[in-house]
């Protein structure tokens, strides 16, 4: 998997957009359904979509996802989030940046005892890599398969990863603390902290990609 997309991405820092674990996001404000129906019209006319792109649209906004993967972003891409904010703007759509999120369901599994296939099929998910499932309607979060060191003890089987765009983490992490969550592991911030409730589940907030390298990164 080739770093090289979603980095030139970054380096560009097209307006409008972030880079989530999902890959190349953006939310435009709209007033109404119909304003996100004729929106995304529009959007899907504009050169370069892919495969995998994914237009959301409720009655305030329409989500736009380019890949639905980092690994998946192109070069090529970065002219094509341009293209789609020049749409937006001209339909009144306003970026809002602080609403793009991505969801990860993470299940951590000993070698021998991942169970990829079970999740795959009682999801009715389809194949993104050999250690994932994707939600094929869009709708649902990715699941991935954490393969744990055989040596390392299984601590828990399963937390939630979520992706946020850097300039807006600190704000969820301030939100979560207040909440009554607590910091468990810093030790790879400013890309990623580990919180934890009451009862130790745990789920990660992860800057990382989107401008805040992994502390083992460049």
């Amino acid at each position: 998997m080739s770093e090289d997309g979603w980095r030139a991405f970054l380096d560009d820092d097209p307006k409008d957009w972030v880079i989530l674990h999902g890959g190349p996001s953006a939310v435009f404000r709209v007033g109404s359904l119909a304003e996100a129906a004729r929106l995304a019209a529009a959007i899907a006319e504009v050169p370069g979509l892919g495969d995998r792109t994914l237009l959301s649209a409720t009655s305030d906004h329409l989500t736009v996802k380019l890949t639905r993967e980092m690994w998946g972003t192109k070069p090529e891409h970065i002219a094509v989030a341009h293209a789609i904010s020049d749409v937006a703007r001209a339909h009144g759509a306003v970026a809002d940046p602080s609403s793009v999120q991505e969801v990860q369901v993470a299940i951590a599994a000993q070698p021998d005892a991942i169970d990829l296939p079970f999740w795959r099929a009682v999801l009715g998910y389809a194949a993104l890599h050999d250690d994932n499932g994707l939600d094929p309607l869009g709708q649902g979060s990715t699941v991935w398969m954490q393969e744990l060191d055989p040596g390392k003890p299984l601590r828990h089987a399963m937390h939630l990863d979520v992706s946020l765009p850097r300039e807006h983490i600190a704000a969820r992490l301030e939100a979560a603390v207040a909440a009554g969550g607590r910091i468990v592991d810093d030790s790879e911030a400013p890309s990623a902290w580990i919180l934890a409730d009451r009862a130790g589940n745990k789920v990660c907030l992860a800057a990382w990609p989107d401008g805040a390298r992994p502390s083992q990164g460049s």
